[in-house]
């Protein structure tokens, strides 16, 4: 636990200097690169209930307010395809995007007729999951449907404040049953280190997603932005990191028989799309009120405040307010971490993209994770033993809650919700 927390301790640190992001009043994205398989996340923001422990960009929905974002969300594409983007993948999360399921559909049309897309992931709630919904999105085009379930517990969902809305553990394992098989995969979403979670629930769940034979089923541990934290500690009691380790070991162990490790978190029973799409694709384009990008070196993020990222976009104005430019270290430390986390990372292909530098930049990190049992080597490439693959769980903790953080400055700056 030591080690862990000390690795805790160091990531809260490096990760709180890479993620300040310089402010500007206009910042245009690069323009595209006709050689490389772009992604674009496109974030919708509008949530029926906003549940205590999330700490993503969310507001509540409102109806005409809605219909006017996804509105703007396809001209903001549009104007991408202007500079030259195709891209290759799409994932949509929020937030719920299936608030408007027509305005999804039409959203995904736009997609299809501007890009030569290979793969769409989409995120919903439970209780979207309904014939004219889900058959909605499966003409529309979705390979990969993702439902936040977070636990099938009823005392935990009463808890998370989800269970008047979306039903109890036994509703959502039979709607998840029902059209298990409808998509080329079926995710379920998960949380792990939610407080007053017992191993006994956590076991629960696990038998479920067994019993209901799930596609792909991502584990998260709990990740809450310093705000939501201290919330969470008010009404739930603190967060405490003493059974992660355990909670994880437990999923990986029960899993591990019938599914494959995407991600350190992500088990699917077949290759597919998974929810980290950093992994399978270098660089990424957000599109949407406080969405996130990385092209060419730059980390770019979106206004925050939904009237004035409407504002923009209407204008024809690309609605980015902040922009960094990684150095040659930090885009090399980027691509070790976030490469690693799919378990494996070609040395070959690293070393090529960076010009050799790659192994010699990262040799203190890569001897240290030698040293701990965390790393191992196979056909000139490295790769994460069960024990790295906590570790790497822990990286990843650290990385989205800093991001979360920085949700939560930006979301203050414009008077925003906490």
């Amino acid at each position: 636990m030591l080690l862990e927390s000390l690795i805790t301790a160091f990531l809260k640190r490096e990760f709180s200097k890479i993620l300040q992001l310089d402010s500007f009043e206009q910042l245009a994205p690069p323009r595209a690169s006709a050689d490389k398989p772009y992604l674009v996340y496109i974030h919708v923001p509008f949530c029926e209930e906003l549940c205590p422990y999330c700490s993503f960009h969310r507001i509540p929905f409102e109806r005409e307010v809605a219909a006017d974002y996804f509105r703007a969300l396809r001209q903001e594409l549009r104007m991408y395809a202007d500079l030259g983007y195709d891209f290759a993948a799409a994932y949509i999360g929020g937030g719920t995007p299936t608030v408007l399921p027509e305005q999804v559909a039409e959203l995904l049309a736009d997609l299809r007729t501007l890009f030569r897309m290979r793969e769409i992931s989409l995120e919903t709630n439970p209780n979207h999951l309904i014939d004219d919904t889900i058959g909605l999105l499966k003409e529309s085009g979705v390979n990969r449907l993702s439902v936040g379930v977070q636990t099938f517990d009823d005392e935990l969902l009463k808890q998370m404040e989800r269970y008047r809305k979306y039903g109890s553990g036994e509703e959502m394992q039979a709607r998840l049953q029902r059209y298990m098989g409808t998509f080329d995969t079926l995710n379920v979403d998960m949380i792990f280190n939610f407080p007053k979670q017992t191993v006994e629930k956590l076991d629960r769940d696990l038998a479920v997603i067994r019993k209901i034979r799930a596609d792909q089923v991502t584990f998260y541990p709990l990740m809450v932005s310093d705000v939501t934290r201290r919330q969470l500690a008010r009404i739930f009691g603190p967060i405490s990191y003493r059974q992660e380790k355990l909670f994880y070991r437990r999923i990986r162990d029960a899993l591990d028989k019938d599914y494959t490790a995407g991600t350190a978190w992500c088990f699917s029973q077949r290759k597919s799309m998974i929810d980290e799409y950093i992994i399978d694709y270098d660089e990424y384009v957000g599109v949407g009120s406080g969405s996130f990008g990385y092209v060419d070196g730059w980390a770019l993020a979106n206004t925050f405040s939904i009237p004035e990222y409407i504002q923009s976009v209407g204008q024809g104005r690309f609605p980015l307010t902040g922009g960094r430019k990684f150095s040659e270290a930090e885009r090399i430390r980027y691509e070790f971490v976030m490469k690693l986390f799919g378990t494996s990372l070609d040395m070959r292909a690293a070393e090529a993209k960076f010009g050799n530098r790659f192994a010699r930049t990262l040799l203190p990190e890569i001897t240290l994770f030698r040293l701990l049992g965390a790393l191992t080597s196979e056909n000139q490439a490295i790769r994460l033993t069960p024990k790295g693959q906590y570790f790497w769980v822990v990286m990843m903790r650290e990385f989205f809650t800093g991001v979360n953080n920085f949700r939560d400055t930006c979301r203050a700056r414009i008077g925003g919700p906490p």
